[in-house]
């Protein structure tokens, strides 16, 4: 049997449908902005541009260790996924 039209509950959906929407479009638009640094284009990281993300993943921790010419610091995220965060732009 087909339902018959309810002019109260179609109203209560509306509204659902913008009170949602609305607190969707409020989380975003006080989101915190993006504070990391994107993948430097310099000479020392020029050849990661053209390599697929894991592949140039695999070479990072070689210049970012403890004893590498730039060392992460110690608060620093997880160090295995460095082009999640690093964006190559």
């Amino acid at each position: 049997m087909a339902e018959t039209y309810n002019p109260k509950k179609t109203k209560l959906l509306h509204l659902l449908f913008i009170l949602t929407s609305v607190g969707i479009l409020t989380v975003l638009w006080f989101a915190p902005k993006e504070k990391t640094h994107p993948l430097p284009h310099d000479e020392n990281h020029a050849r990661f541009f053209d390599m697929g993300k894991k592949e140039a993943e695999k070479f990072c921790e070689s210049c970012h260790n403890p004893a590498g010419q730039a060392p992460l610091p110690e608060k620093h995220p997880p160090k295995y996924r460095c082009l999640f965060c690093h964006k190559r732009k």
